[in-house]
């Protein structure tokens, strides 16, 4: 009985720790709501790719078609996502992924690379 339990309960921590998806699918819901107060502007698309081809394109390449292990950026779930789940990746990055955090950056410089991403080619 005792093993059986023990078993249980490493299989409830597994399913736990487990994630599926992107990392923009697990943003949580109150962070994906957060509306980019960027959105519209074309400076902040600008400045955007500029801290992209800074910050982002030695990992994700510089026309955000990936490299390696980092995925691409210029595929439609990343132009749909909901702007806040892409600042919370972000400001989060992922450990298990190999994505830093990009919480040392301002806040209104995560926005211009949302809203530099978010843009169709």
């Amino acid at each position: 009985m005792k093993i059986w339990r023990q078993t249980l309960g490493c299989l409830v921590l597994a399913a736990a720790g487990a994630r599926v998806g992107s990392l923009v699918q697990q943003a949580p819901a109150p962070e994906a709501r957060r509306a980019n107060p960027r959105q519209s502007d074309p400076l902040a698309r600008r400045a955007g790719a500029k801290l992209y081809a800074r910050e982002c394109a030695a990992c994700h390449g510089p026309q955000r078609g990936g490299i390696g292990k980092a995925p691409p950026l210029s595929r439609t779930d990343i132009y749909r996502a909901a702007p806040g789940a892409l600042f919370w990746v972000l400001r989060n990055g992922s450990l298990r992924g190999g994505m830093p955090s990009f919480a040392h950056l301002p806040e209104v410089e995560r926005w211009q690379i949302v809203t530099f991403l978010q843009e169709t080619k």
